[in-house]
């Protein structure tokens, strides 16, 4: 599980609180006045899964992370959104390679999913 976990923090009125644990999550993220972000790559399916309880995901974008190769597209789900993007990059050999990034965005949480790329947010 470690390797798929890129970033768990907690934020408060701009500033950084505190890096968190995945079982944490739901805690911070009761709070109205707490913000949580989480970056993962290539997770597998129970990982997902274990966001989705955290975060209280829709369960049809859920299922659409878990699948993967989804056209790049936005849809709202109450007070979040999904979000599916294509992201472009050489490999090392010069071709093109195009992975994935899901993002869900809700009141105070951003937990972005990166699959099959090695392009992080620098």
């Amino acid at each position: 599980t470690d390797n798929m976990l890129i970033n768990c923090a907690a934020y408060q009125d701009g500033r950084k609180l505190a890096e968190i644990d995945i079982d944490a999550i739901s805690d911070y993220v009761s709070k109205p006045e707490c913000f949580v972000w989480v970056a993962l790559k290539d997770p597998t399916p129970d990982e997902i899964d274990l966001m989705g309880e955290e975060f209280g995901l829709h369960e049809l974008a859920l299922e659409d992370a878990r699948k993967g190769h989804q056209r790049p597209k936005i849809e709202e789900y109450g007070d979040s959104l999904f979000a599916v993007l294509h992201m472009v990059e050489l490999d090392d050999d010069g071709e093109f390679k195009v992975g994935e990034l899901n993002v869900f965005v809700g009141p105070n949480y951003v937990l972005s999913i990166r699959n099959h790329t090695e392009q992080d947010f620098r």
